[in-house]
């Protein structure tokens, strides 16, 4: 395995080789010059690359490279095709979100799969305090090669969309919620102790996780 040392960070310059995608630069915790120069290096060799948790800092100090930064997502995204004319998508995945408060992390995980080349169907605000408007959209999420349900407060949204349809589910538990939710830990107890079968659970805010998961899984099935 190849790696290119920069000083502060040895990028992984196989990671496509053997995973079908790029190392992912996780920024929240580096500067913004450490951000640019890792950037720098892996956009010589990579057409796409992408930077999760980052803040505009990053974002203006990656700007002249050519990169984009989703402030809702928190994601720093670096794409060489134009409008992706090369780049052909796969299968469906559908991201579903409990509140809007949860759409930060669920735009992450949308936009994670998206990148990697699968298509994404986004249903935001479907939590199951109005239950209709989840109800409302099973036949939608049946069409799909994958689910990824984002929730926070109590958690039971993958729960009842697994009771409801026989797609995989992704579940990812949000910090969104009042105290007892504990930064999402209620949530991620709930995901973890569903007893309705068929859902596998990420770490709370992980929607980059989910993302990468859901793809790896739709990109293999012939739909």
């Amino acid at each position: 395995m190849k790696t290119i040392d920069i000083g502060h960070t040895k990028i992984d310059i196989d990671r496509k080789a053997r995973k079908g995608f790029s190392e992912v630069i996780f920024c929240e915790g580096k500067t913004p010059e450490q951000v640019k120069d890792i950037f720098s290096e892996m956009i010589k060799k990579n057409s796409i690359v992408l930077g999760t948790r980052a803040d505009k800092k990053h974002s203006s100090a990656v700007k002249n490279l050519g990169v984009v930064y989703n402030e809702t997502a928190r994601l720093l995204i670096y794409e060489k095709y134009e409008k992706n004319n090369d780049k052909k998508s796969k299968g469906l995945i559908a991201v579903v979100s409990a509140g809007t408060s949860d759409m930060s992390v669920a735009e992450e995980a949308a936009l994670t799969a998206e990148i990697m080349g699968s298509n994404v169907a986004r249903h935001y605000d479907c939590g199951i305090a109005g239950l209709h408007r989840l109800t409302n959209i099973v036949d939608e999420l049946q069409k799909a090669n994958v689910v990824i349900a984002v929730a926070g407060m109590e958690g039971a949204l993958p729960s009842v969309i697994s009771g409801l349809i026989s797609t995989p589910i992704i579940a990812v538990p949000t910090s969104v919620g009042y105290g007892a939710s504990m930064k999402g830990i209620s949530a991620l107890l709930t995901m973890l102790n569903g007893c309705s079968p068929g859902v596998a659970v990420v770490n709370i805010d992980n929607g980059f996780g989910a993302g990468y998961m859901a793809h790896t899984i739709n990109a293999r099935v012939k739909k």
